[in-house]
């Protein structure tokens, strides 16, 4: 194994890259580099700023770095390195394109020096690999926030379970999971307006609403996980993105929950924020 990898973070506005330490499983913060990208851009001009980025932090390692993890959003085609999305606002021009061979050349790499991996799955890789469920060999992740993200790991890789959208009470499980459920929920629940779940946080104790919303929030989740813990039988479940933060107030009713269904297994939430995707897409290269 490489001692130094690459590990990079592709989002709808930003890459983030860093060398990683693959002894320690640490990224080295000196190496960290963060652009804002323009999606709406063209091909060359986005490959090339992807390109730059990761670069820039190789060249901060001080060390050879000749291989390279992405986390990369969906839908793509992961085995073969070509971009497919479409009509998500992000990326349009990359459809079809082989933006792996692209950004490889420019860095002067052979394509099979990058492997790409989910964005949802990296989160959970990279938790497994150095964060709060190090030394588990099955788990799941959730990230919950503007959207919800799923994934499951087993046999040294993660991958996307892809269940945001399976039908769950009236409409799909993201409409109940994300952060848009709980500004709707409370405004149905008292009349009023806020903008997002942190400025409902702000409101305890004098709002005991919104203590009775984050019960229900984990009433719900309780309801969706079920099935996906039945059906992956992890031993750990890892709870990442902004609503996680708030986990004293949904985790009794979510634990709850699972222990009527006898499906209670330890619960972790996310330790590694960010880094989480950046050491998980440089964990593709653990053999």
């Amino acid at each position: 194994m490489n001692p130094f990898v690459l590990g990079v973070d592709i989002g709808g506005t930003h890459i983030t890259a860093a060398t990683v330490d693959m002894e320690l499983r640490a990224l080295l913060p000196q190496t960290q580099v963060r652009e804002h990208i323009n999606a709406a851009g063209s091909v060359e001009e986005i490959t090339t700023a992807w390109a730059a980025a990761m670069a820039a932090a190789m060249g901060k390692s001080g060390h050879p770095v000749q291989q390279i993890g992405i986390a990369m959003p969906g839908p793509f085609d992961y085995a073969n390195g070509i971009a497919l999305m479409q009509g998500q606002g992000k990326y349009d021009a990359l459809y079809g394109v082989d933006v792996i061979a692209l950004v490889a050349d420019k860095l002067g790499l052979d394509k099979s020096a990058i492997r790409t991996l989910n964005d949802a799955a990296c989160f959970l890789q990279g938790e497994v690999f150095g964060g709060a469920a190090k030394g588990y060999g099955r788990a799941i992740g959730m990230t919950l926030g503007t959207g919800l993200g799923t994934a499951r790991y087993k046999n040294g890789l993660a991958e996307d379970a892809d269940l945001w959208k399976v039908p769950f009470g009236e409409s799909i499980a993201e409409e109940y999971l994300s952060s848009r459920w709980f500004v709707k929920r409370y405004t149905e629940l008292t009349g009023k307006q806020l903008p997002h779940v942190k400025a409902m946080v702000d409101k305890l104790p004098q709002e005991p609403v919104v203590g009775e919303i984050f019960r229900e929030f984990g009433e719900n989740l309780a309801k969706f996980l079920v099935p996906f813990i039945q059906e992956a039988t992890p031993e750990v479940l890892v709870l990442g993105g902004n609503i996680s933060k708030a986990y004293a107030l949904f985790g009794p009713a979510l634990r709850h929950g699972l222990a009527q269904q006898n499906c209670l297994i330890p619960i972790k939430t996310a330790i590694l924020g960010e880094e989480a995707a950046l050491l998980g897409a440089a964990s593709l290269w653990v053999e």
